[in-house]
């Protein structure tokens, strides 16, 4: 039998997708991360793939800065994320950009936000479509080009669903 990690350093995918470690499942994977910001009716406006272990809120950061130089964001968003995207630096960064951050409060820290338990049901929502429906999980890429083709053609894929079928993403709230 062969040895898993001899594989995932031969892989061709070494050297750009890594090991992370995922809260909600509280385990390690190797792999790559989606960062998808949507609008309010769940259609991509940008996305981002990175590594496992890179910092989330550097990740986000930078995407948010490339869709606002790109005029994606043109002040006044809500930027909604979870527990990780804590911080003040982090929130000062999405300030700069004349948005507002919310996400689900810290049980160390004041009430600020609430549970936002209707905005993550829409954010599951369009995750699960992609990942359930859409099969982002089990893509079939290999190499750098066949993941970043295959996962921009779920991206695409979500994106014509949400224009031809208005309400495929439920914002239940």
């Amino acid at each position: 039998m062969r040895s898993v990690a001899r594989d995932r350093k031969r892989s061709e995918l070494a050297g750009w997708a890594a090991y992370g470690y995922c809260a909600s499942h509280s385990r390690y994977f190797w792999g790559l991360r989606l960062y998808l910001l949507c609008a309010p009716d769940g259609m991509p406006v940008s996305f981002c793939l990175a590594p496992a272990n890179e910092p989330e809120r550097e990740i986000a950061a930078a995407m948010l800065e490339r869709a606002r130089a790109r005029g994606l964001l043109t002040g006044g968003e809500i930027i909604v994320g979870d527990k990780g995207f804590a911080g003040a630096e982090f929130e000062q960064t999405v300030a700069c950009f004349d948005a507002t951050r919310i996400r689900p409060d810290r049980r160390d820290e004041k009430p600020r936000f609430g549970k936002l338990g209707g905005i993550r049901q829409w954010i599951e929502s369009v995750n699960d479509t992609l990942k359930g429906q859409l099969s982002l999980e089990h893509h079939g890429g290999h190499i750098p080009a066949g993941v970043w083709a295959r996962v921009c053609q779920r991206i695409l894929a979500l994106a014509a669903g949400v224009e031809v079928v208005p309400g495929l993403v439920e914002l239940s709230m």
